[in-house]
């Protein structure tokens, strides 16, 4: 089989012009496109699926993990709480944090951690319907499968969809893939997560009227913190970069099966069983960020940054809080490009506690809001920033 051929160089239609691309419509990126559009921006979000949330609703990871630091002091605000009781405004499906939203004691919030189980399902499309309130326009099921640079800067990307080929011109643009595309696409520098991802099978099933969530095959432990944890027990001793797509067919399928195996165990299909749904997506945490301007470290823990756009906490246990450099969102290869969610500029270490839901709608606010504003983050004048975050309720410093 030949390795290379060659593609005939093409003309393409332009899909539109934008001031702000969002790429991926996962948590991150609905906080991004939201921030973007609020300050003004005409603002186009894609995503190659046909539901929005990525892995908090499509990968039915859907534990909105903590916005507190444990020890009762409220750290992400803006659009990530904002987005927390978004997802149970119709209702939840467990750990109600009623100590936070209905006027607890501190006594209580020491007790409770301000987070919630959600509804998937509910949640995507409550998430559609404030976007396009707010006259986000949506793309599904599209794929960037390109970047145009010039000067660095991303002019244009490259897109995919029903329709065929097409181009997309804009000012600015924010990498919300998850897995860092636009940034690699454009040949910027990335870094891929040295550990890879471990085999995850998460599931719901109806039991008894009773409609559970079973997280087969949890969370890994980053390799630096096994000397003092003992790591999970693996459905599969083979790891998946999640850069690969005949990997991901492949690790789709031992998920389906891992399932299969686990509800009949459980026994057959009846009226008081049933197996109601599977993620849809594969269950990859991370893959591949930017090499950005600087890398945050778990070490940073309570640690001053003068270009703070946020405030994160650590959702394994109590005590830490993390203020984010802006420089993390952005490097040094392209001026317009922001990160946003699960591929900033972290360590190996640090990516275990910034890849969840609250620190998602964090970066994405933080990245939409920039985005809207200029198309040099580097020269961007950080304060201007700043006190706009702070204007939309979001707290910036220990």
């Amino acid at each position: 089989m030949r390795e290379y051929v060659e593609e005939k160089a093409r003309k393409v239609p332009v899909y539109g012009e934008y001031d702000v691309v969002v790429a991926g419509g996962g948590i991150a990126g609905i906080a991004a496109a939201l921030a973007a559009a609020r300050h003004g921006a005409k603002t186009l979000l894609i995503e190659k699926q046909f539901a929005l949330g990525g892995l908090a609703t499509l990968g039915l990871v859907t534990i909105y993990l903590p916005i507190c630091d444990g020890c009762g002091r409220q750290v992400s605000f803006g659009i990530a709480e904002e987005l927390l009781k978004l997802s149970i405004e119709r209702g939840c499906e467990g750990r109600y944090p009623s100590a936070w939203i209905d006027g607890g004691n501190e006594a209580d919030k020491l007790k409770q951690r301000y987070m919630v189980d959600f509804n998937a399902q509910m949640f995507a499309i409550l998430a559609e319907k404030k976007l396009v309130s707010e006259g986000v326009e949506i793309l599904y099921g599209t794929s960037v499968c390109a970047v145009s640079v010039d000067n660095k800067k991303a002019d244009k990307i490259f897109i995919e969809n029903k329709s065929g080929r097409s181009a997309v011109i804009m000012k600015s643009i924010v990498d919300s893939t998850g897995d860092a595309d636009i940034f690699a696409f454009a040949g910027a520098k990335t870094v891929n997560f040295s550990q890879g991802n471990i085999l995850a099978a998460w599931y719901y099933s109806t039991d008894n009227g009773k409609y559970t969530l079973h997280p087969i095959g949890c969370c890994d432990i980053p390799d630096k913190e096994k000397q003092q944890k003992k790591g999970p027990e693996l459905l599969s001793q083979r790891r998946f970069s999640g850069l690969c797509g005949k990997e991901l067919s492949e690790m789709t399928e031992m998920s389906h099966e891992n399932i299969y195996n686990h509800f009949l165990k459980s026994g057959d299909i009846s009226p008081e069983h049933m197996l109601t749904t599977i993620a849809t997506i594969p269950q990859i945490r991370m893959t591949r960020r930017p090499d950005g301007a600087f890398t945050l470290d778990d070490t940073d823990d309570h640690k001053h940054f003068d270009d703070s756009i946020g405030l994160i906490s650590d959702w394994r246990k109590a005590g830490p809080i993390y203020e984010v450099p802006f420089r993390c969102l952005y490097g040094n290869d392209l001026k317009n490009v922001a990160a946003a969610g699960r591929c900033i500029s972290n360590t190996d270490a640090m990516w275990d506690i910034s890849r969840v839901i609250p620190c998602c709608a964090v970066t994405g606010q933080a990245a939409g809001t920039a985005a809207a504003m200029s198309d040099d983050f580097e020269s961007l004048d950080i304060k201007q920033l700043q006190s706009s975050l702070e204007s939309d309720g979001v707290v910036l410093h220990i």
